[in-house]
């Protein structure tokens, strides 16, 4: 491998310690703030050098995708389904689309998932589950199951509605009550025939910045 400059190695050990402290990989904005480089296009010439001398593989066209070339790849290929609001349901992604017609993708640590496979992202829209420290803009990642246990944080398709939520999940009599995390927003509650889970939330990525 050829010699590092100062600043190609600054920008290799920032890599390095980001996905050591967050499980998964920086993106090209995280890595410009990170190490006080004036520009993304910068950036971008010293990722393609460090991919070229063979310190780091990454897909330009994959969200958070770089990984250290000397380590053994455990990461898993995560794909962005779409939104899902946190407030006002939307209309989820067909189930038959899961995992060919997404648009996006994440590299995820398998650390940072408790399973390996079936596992999906969405993008969250609105301030319902704000209290549980999901805001909007935020990622949730999720297993694909059709049950969770109560209390647990699930994508929720509402057949009548043809809408989807993401909400906490209790059994409450002969009702389904789903729990926003928002002192300001009231339960919401359905008949069991009206309910289908379609995911468990499984981790959360956080928007610290408009990293999207």
């Amino acid at each position: 491998m050829a010699e590092l400059s100062y600043r190609r190695k600054r920008v290799l050990d920032f890599i390095q310690q980001f996905i050591e402290d967050k499980g998964y990989a920086p993106s090209m904005r995280d890595i410009m703030r990170g190490c006080a480089i004036s520009s993304m296009a910068s950036v971008q010439q010293h990722l393609a050098m460090l991919q070229k001398d063979g310190h780091i593989n990454r897909d330009p066209e994959v969200f958070r995708s770089i990984s250290l070339a000397d380590r053994e790849r455990r990461t898993a290929r995560v794909p962005i389904l779409g939104k899902i609001a946190a407030g006002e349901p939307i209309p989820v992604p067909q189930s038959d689309t899961w995992s060919h017609d997404f648009l996006e993708a994440l590299e995820l640590s398998y650390e940072l998932m408790d399973v390996k496979n079936n596992v999906y992202a969405l993008k969250v829209q609105g301030l319902s589950m704000i209290d549980a420290l999901i805001d909007d803009g935020d990622i949730v990642v999720m297993y694909a199951t059709d049950t969770v246990q109560d209390g647990e944080m699930a994508a929720v398709w509402l057949k009548s509605e043809q809408e989807v939520t993401l909400k906490r999940v209790y059994r409450d009599g002969d009702r389904v009550r789903l729990q926003p995390a928002n002192r300001f927003m009231e339960p919401m509650y359905y008949d069991p025939e009206n309910v289908t889970i379609q995911g468990r939330v499984i981790g959360v990525i956080r928007r610290l910045t408009n990293l999207l």
